[in-house]
C-alpha cells in the first residue's frame, strides 16, 4: 500500500472517529467504543491487524499519551485529599479484583488457576482513557471524581507488571513459591516510577519557567518530550515507566509553567489523537467472526461478576479505612471503568507466544465490550440516584503568558457560568495598580472595556500584570469569584471540599 493510500484511510478512519464522538455522546457512550467498532468495521474489509507484536508496541505508545494527557490537565488540589485512597485501589484494590477474579475464572469458568490469575490481571485495571473522557462529562462531587481519576492513572503501572509477571508463570517460566519476591520487585519498581517522575517533573518546570523559548507552540512540546523522556528513563532502569509519565505530568500540569492552557489543550487534542488511533488499531486487531458464542458467554459472567462482586469488594477493602459515605463506596464500585488498557494487556500473552492467548484475547474484547455498555450510559443516572450529582465546576481559567521586554505576564481569565464574577463592573475587581483589564473577548467580538463594563458569562478577560502582582491578582480573582462583589481584599475564603449543589464554587486553580 502507498503513502498516499495510507493517508487518505487514515484522514477517513480519523474523520469517522470523530464524528463518533458525538454520535456517543448523544446516546450517552463513551466514544472509545465507538472507535473501537470503526477498527472492527475497516478490519471486515481487509485492513486488519494480524501482528501482535506491533499491536502490543502500538498500544504502549498511545497509553504513554494518554496518561500524560490525564496528568497534565489533573489538578493537584483536587486530588490532593483522595491520593491515599486512590494509590490504595490502584494497588490492594487491584490485588483483591485480581484474586476474586482468578477464583471466579477457576471454579465457575473451568481456566486452567495460572490463566484464571493472568485474566484478573488483565482485567482488573480501571482505563484511564475511559475515566478521562466519561467522568468529566458527569458532575460529580471533587473528591469522588478526583479518586477515579487519579486510580486509573495510577493502576496501570502495577498492573503492566503484574501481567508480564502472570504470563510467566501462564507459561511455566515461574513458579508461584517466587511470587512473594516478585509483588516486591513490583513494588519497588511502582514507587520507583513515582519518585523518578516527581523528579522529573520538578526540573521540567524549573527549566520551561526559565527559558523564553522563540515560539509559545514549543513550550507544549517541551512539556510532552520531557515526560516521555521520563517515561524512557524509568523503563531503561527497570523502574516503572508508566508511573514516571504519569507522575512527571501531574508535577509539570501543576508548575507555573508559561502557555499553561496551550499546554494543556495540546495535550487535551494529543490524547484525543491517541485514545482513537489506540482504539481503531485494537479493533483492527480483532476479529469479531473468530469469537465464539463459549468465549462471549465467559466474556459476559466476567464482567457481571467484576461488575457486582469483585468490584464493590475490592472498594470496600480500601474505603474501609477511610470514613466514605456508602453512597460515594457505591458510585466508586459502579464507575471502574474498564476500556483500552484491558485489551492492551491482553496482547502481551499474545506477544509472548503463550498457549490459548488468541482465545484470551477474544474473551477480554467482548467483557470490555459488555462492561462498557453497561457502566457508562448509566452513570449520570447513578450520580441522581445516590444524591451525588453536583452543579459542575465553575473554574476560572487562567493561561499566563510572558512578556519579557516589560516584564509583564498576560494572563486569559475564562468566566463561567455560575461564577460570583459574573455581573461585577470592571471598577469591581479591584485589581492591584500594575494589573489591568486590557481586552475583553464576548463571542466573536473584542471590546476595550471601561470601568463600567459589566462581565457576563463566557467572557474571556486578558489581563496584562506586573510579574510581582501577579499571585495577589490570581488571588483576588479566587476570591471574587467565589464570594461576589462584596469580597474583601483581607477576607480569607475557606473553600469545602464539596461545596453544596449549585452553589458556585471557588476556582481550585486559577491557573489551571
Amino acid at each position: 500500500m502507498s503513502l498516499d493510500s495510507i493517508l487518505l484511510i487514515g484522514a477517513v478512519v480519523l474523520l469517522l472517529a470523530i464524528g463518533s464522538s458525538r454520535i456517543g455522546s448523544r446516546l450517552g457512550l463513551p466514544a472509545l467504543l465507538l472507535f473501537l467498532g470503526i477498527g472492527m468495521a475497516f478490519a471486515l474489509f481487509g485492513f486488519g491487524l494480524r501482528d501482535p507484536d506491533l499491536a502490543h508496541a502500538l498500544g504502549f505508545a498511545a497509553l504513554v499519551i494518554i496518561l500524560y494527557e490525564g496528568g497534565i490537565t489533573t489538578r493537584w488540589k483536587d486530588i490532593r485529599g483522595s491520593l491515599l485512597l486512590a494509590a490504595l485501589l490502584a494497588t490492594v484494590g487491584v490485588l483483591v479484583s485480581i484474586a476474586l477474579i482468578g477464583v471466579f475464572g477457576y471454579v465457575a469458568l473451568g481456566m486452567p488457576l495460572a490463566l484464571a490469575l493472568l485474566f484478573g490481571a488483565i482485567t482488573a485495571p480501571t482505563d484511564s482513557a475511559a475515566v478521562f473522557s466519561v467522568l468529566r462529562k458527569v458532575p460529580l462531587p471533587a473528591r469522588v471524581r478526583a479518586t477515579l481519576e487519579a486510580e486509573s492513572g495510577l493502576n496501570d503501572a502495577p498492573v503492566v507488571l503484574l501481567v508480564s509477571a502472570a504470563t510467566s508463570l501462564a507459561a511455566g517460566t515461574s513458579h508461584v513459591s517466587g511470587l512473594p519476591v516478585t509483588l516486591l520487585l513490583i513494588a519497588g519498581e511502582f514507587l520507583g516510577g513515582i519518585l523518578l517522575g516527581v523528579v522529573f517533573g520538578w526540573a521540567g518546570a524549573r527549566a520551561l519557567r526559565g527559558v523564553a523559548l522563540p515560539s509559545s507552540g514549543l513550550y507544549p512540546l517541551a512539556a510532552l518530550g520531557w515526560s516521555v523522556f521520563a517515561y524512557g528513563i524509568g523503563t531503561a532502569i527497570h523502574l516503572s515507566g508508566f508511573a514516571a509519565v504519569y507522575t512527571c505530568a501531574v508535577v509539570l500540569g501543576n508548575a507555573k509553567l508559561p502557555h499553561r492552557m496551550a499546554t494543556r489543550s495540546f495535550a487535551e487534542g494529543l490524547g484525543w489523537v491517541a485514545q482513537i488511533g489506540l482504539f481503531v488499531m485494537l479493533g483492527l486487531l480483532a476479529n469479531p467472526f473468530a469469537i465464539t458464542l463459549g468465549e462471549i458467554g465467559i466474556g459476559l459472567a466476567a464482567g457481571l461478576f467484576l461488575t457486582f462482586v469483585a468490584r464493590p469488594l475490592s472498594v470496600m477493602a480500601c474505603a474501609v479505612w477511610f470514613k466514605i459515605p456508602w453512597r460515594e463506596q457505591v458510585f466508586l464500585s459502579w464507575a471502574g471503568l474498564r476500556g483500552a488498557v484491558p485489551i492492551i494487556l491482553a496482547t502481551v500473552p499474545m506477544a509472548a507466544g503463550l498457549a490459548g492467548s488468541l482465545h484470551l484475547f477474544n474473551i477480554v474484547i467482548v467483557f470490555v465490550i459488555a462492561f462498557t455498555l453497561l457502566q457508562a450510559p448509566t452513570l449520570p443516572w447513578a450520580a441522581r440516584v445516590l444524591g451525588l450529582a453536583d452543579a459542575g465546576p465553575t473554574d476560572v481559567e487562567v493561561e499566563v503568558a510572558p512578556l519579557d521586554r516589560i516584564q509583564a505576564d498576560m494572563m486569559q481569565v475564562t468566566v463561567p457560568v455560575g461564577s460570583h464574577l459574573v455581573g461585577l463592573e470592571i471598577l469591581e475587581l479591584r485589581l492591584p495598580r500594575t494589573a489591568v483589564v486590557s481586552l475583553i473577548i464576548r463571542d466573536d467580538e473584542y471590546i476595550v472595556p471601561s470601568p463600567s463594563t459589566r462581565i457576563i458569562a463566557g467572557d474571556a478577560l486578558l489581563i496584562v500584570t506586573s510579574k510581582q502582582v501577579r499571585p495577589a491578582t490570581e488571588e483576588r480573582l479566587r476570591v471574587l469569584g467565589y464570594g461576589g462583589r462584596l469580597a474583601r481584599w483581607s477576607q480569607k475564603v475557606d473553600i469545602p471540599e464539596d461545596p453544596p449543589p449549585r452553589l458556585p464554587r471557588l476556582i481550585r486553580r486559577a491557573d489551571a
